[in-house]
């Protein structure tokens, strides 16, 4: 499988509608190129950094951009993760949602952001948290299961619990999508390895890049397969990165090298 991660830069002061038809031209680009999985990054509309524009950027679930990009989907004939948009739900909750299309425009998976960042301040303050670790199946054109994906977004990535809970739902390829400041970016490249090897998961990971509300973003997005091993990386520019998938490499990993078994034991009473 031939997958993409758009990295953009998320610009602010760029209109709205200028930014959504970059992303959309970014993956038709990515499809002509082969890609069958393409992915944009976080909050790459709406900015992760700077709360007061969110109320008014604020979208529903099937809204403007959602609309946008099913039909990017259904346009390229691949399956797209399109990165996280500030959901607005009908009670006035705002919700950091990301949302995975197919290619028939079907909405595949949507996940609600689980962990804000902030500390109580700005998205921990404003947006309300996701409550269901979310995994999906990708399936091949004969609808047999090619995959199952598990979906995490950013601030996530520090919490192995929930990557556990993604596990334990059959996930074998994360895909995360994020906006990680650069004076962060050995936390992150750390972050991402871990997870791919200790729970012997494909990791996909597509981050914004640019500067947001005075924050420069890491840019850096990845995949690391099973084995920990980075098949790509890029840099802080902004760039489509493409990497070529294994998916059988899963299976064989954890065959080969079993470790995820042993989690399952329980420690003998000694008696003492």
């Amino acid at each position: 499988m031939k997958v993409a991660l758009v990295q953009l830069d998320v610009d602010l002061d760029r209109d709205l509608a200028a930014t959504r038809e970059l992303a959309v031209a970014k993956v038709h680009e990515a499809a002509e190129d082969g890609a069958e999985l393409v992915v944009l990054p976080e909050l790459w509309l709406h900015g992760a950094f700077d709360p007061e524009p969110w109320v008014q950027t604020a979208e529903p679930l099937h809204g403007e951009t959602a609309q946008l990009l099913r039909e990017a989907a259904m346009d390229c004939g691949i399956v797209l993760h399109g990165g996280s948009i500030v959901e607005r739900t009908p009670d006035g909750s705002l919700y950091n949602t990301s949302l995975v299309f197919d290619a028939e425009g079907e909405l595949l998976a949507g996940y609600r952001k689980i962990y804000r960042f902030g500390f109580d301040q700005g998205e921990a303050a404003v947006m309300s948290a996701g409550e269901h670790p979310t995994v999906f199946p990708l399936l091949d054109i004969d609808d047999s299961v090619l995959t199952t994906v598990g979906l995490a977004t950013c601030y996530d990535l520090r919490f192995p619990e929930l990557h556990r809970q993604l596990l334990d739902q059959g996930a074998e390829m994360l895909v995360l999508v994020a906006a990680w400041p650069e004076r962060r970016l050995e936390h992150w490249r750390t972050l991402l390895r871990a997870r791919a090897i200790e729970n012997q998961m494909y990791v996909l990971a597509c981050a914004a890049t640019g500067t947001q509300a005075g924050q420069r973003m890491t840019g850096h997005s990845a995949v690391i397969d099973p084995w920990g091993e980075v098949l790509a990386e890029a840099d802080a520019e902004p760039t489509t990165l493409f990497a070529e998938l294994d998916l059988s490499s899963v299976a064989k990993t954890r065959e080969r090298f079993p470790v995820l078994r042993d989690r399952l034991r329980q420690p003998e009473n000694s008696g003492e």
